[in-house]
């Protein structure tokens, strides 16, 4: 796989064989006698990773109080989830990654579980009625840990000098807390972290308050209202350099930056701003309370980027170009989030072509001249190794097609209905899908809708055809 250094949105999704297996291996526990309940499904079926994701429910809310030890590297925390049962449950399954669950209760009630992999399942003391909304606690502790990927990169709870740097993509939370950790179950988020004094934790939304104990130790409670896939969640801690403002347009602005990269991380973090206030005008606007960044100081052997919703996080000081690529997830990915993992090229194609109208911006090689140039490719590039709409298997969703062919479909697009039809297209399907979940049909659809006109032939060769397109549809 190729991973492009502070590009690259999150790590290769290819997970441990614990993980990949667990949705096959786990036994489904039976109903109680006498009722009509079953269990929820260990697995929302996603074509890419059959083991995430947990069916019969739907997460509304996450509360999740952390305290963190950074010394020794231990986690003692609550999680607390409201779900709505969309079927009547005996039982039913979270995903969660190492870490000893202690207790477990529903509705205030305590609850039987068990473990299997990485999937807990828990059995309430009585069955839930379908429609019904029911709260989980878990109590849990531990040392959490990352997941090692085929290529020797990272995600998860990845432990630092100076705390952790936090990334989920696609299944990292789980090394955090556990939840439904699919992006089809989106919820909004309250997030507490206690860390030691002089450390601060950075999560997402807004920091509603941070009060210090007795014994030094300080919390940060952040509010994330709009809805979230976890994924996307962080809690990252470290010795930061923190500044707040605003944008013109008034939205709140927090920048946590490791001391080890300000002064390179100063000129495009400076831009941010300019870069909100550019994307809303071609997306229409800004899906979320407040923005910002994290910018923190990993080890070596982490070497990307991700649009962690409302403050995107680098490894490392990123480049301007970078900015622009995570802000454009805020809206496509974030806001607008695939249905499966294998719709990725939504989130990493439009991200992409908004490098390149950046480019453009600033007298830079505009999108039909980076279309042509990556045109040029023999048929044995990698970026015709498989097409965007069907990465085929776990360990593509963050190679070179998902970026750069995604984003020359959107170029042909552009070619095929025009200008005035495509950018009406982009901004007016943020604003269809805002907050929810879409696919890649859903787009297809509403592209000829807007069009007027069959895109079969172009979709069919540029997103779904194998090998090097011809370059007329």
């Amino acid at each position: 796989m190729k991973r492009r250094p502070l590009r690259a949105c999150g790590a290769t999704a290819a997970l441990s064989v614990a993980l990949l297996l667990s949705a096959c291996t786990h036994d489904l526990a039976a109903g109680p006698a006498g009722t009509s309940a079953v269990d929820g499904r260990d697995t929302l079926g996603d074509p890419l990773f059959p083991a995430l994701g947990n069916g019969g429910y739907d997460v509304r809310h996450y509360a999740l109080g952390l305290d963190y030890d950074v010394r020794h590297g231990s986690l003692d925390a609550t999680a607390r989830l409201t779900a709505t049962a969309r079927q009547r449950l005996a039982s039913f399954s979270l995903d969660l990654h190492g870490l000893k669950v202690t207790r477990v209760q529903v509705n205030g009630e305590r609850a039987e579980f068990s473990r299997r992999g990485d999937k807990l399942r828990v059995r309430p003391a009585s069955a839930l009625p379908k429609g019904s909304t029911f709260r989980t606690a878990i109590a849990y502790e531990g040392h959490p840990t990352d997941f090692a990927d085929p290529d020797g990169s990272k995600e998860g709870w990845v432990r630092t000098a100076d705390g952790a740097f936090v990334v989920g993509e696609p299944a990292g939370s789980q090394t955090w807390f556990p939840g439904n950790h699919h992006p089809s179950d989106k919820a909004a988020y309250d997030i507490t972290v206690t860390v030691p004094k002089g450390y601060t934790a950075v999560a997402n939304g807004e920091l509603k308050e941070r009060p210090e104990a007795k014994d030094g130790t300080r919390t940060f409670r952040w509010h994330s209202e709009e809805p979230m896939a976890s994924y996307l969640a962080t809690a990252t801690i470290g010795k930061f350099r923190v500044q707040t403002g605003r944008t013109k347009q008034g939205l709140p602005l927090y920048v946590a930056v490791d001391p080890k990269e300000a002064e390179r991380s100063a000129g495009p973090l400076a831009r941010l701003s300019e870069i909100v206030s550019w994307e809303s005008k071609l997306f229409g606007p800004y899906p979320f309370s407040s923005a910002g960044a994290i910018v923190d100081h990993p080890p070596r052997d982490i070497e990307y980027a991700l649009e962690t919703q409302t403050k995107p996080i680098y490894s490392g000081a990123p480049d301007e170009v970078t900015v622009v690529h995570e802000m454009a997830h805020q809206w496509f990915g974030n806001s607008v989030t695939p249905e499966t993992w294998q719709d990725i090229w939504l989130n990493e194609g439009f991200a992409t072509y908004t490098e390149w109208l950046w480019a453009e911006r600033h007298g830079g090689r505009g999108p039909q001249q980076q279309f042509d140039a990556l045109y040029r490719l023999p048929a044995g590039d990698p970026l015709w190794a498989f097409p965007p709409g069907r990465p085929g298997k776990a360990e593509n969703v963050m190679a070179t097609p998902v970026y750069e062919r995604g984003a020359m479909v959107l170029q042909q697009l552009r070619n095929a209905v025009g200008d005035r039809t495509f950018f009406r297209i982009l901004k007016e399907w943020a604003a269809a899908h805002r907050h929810g979940n879409a696919g890649t049909k859903e787009f297809i659809a509403f592209c000829e809708q807007h069009a007027h006109k069959d895109l079969t032939a172009l979709f069919d060769a540029w997103l779904y055809g194998e090998g090097k397109p011809g370059r007329t549809y």
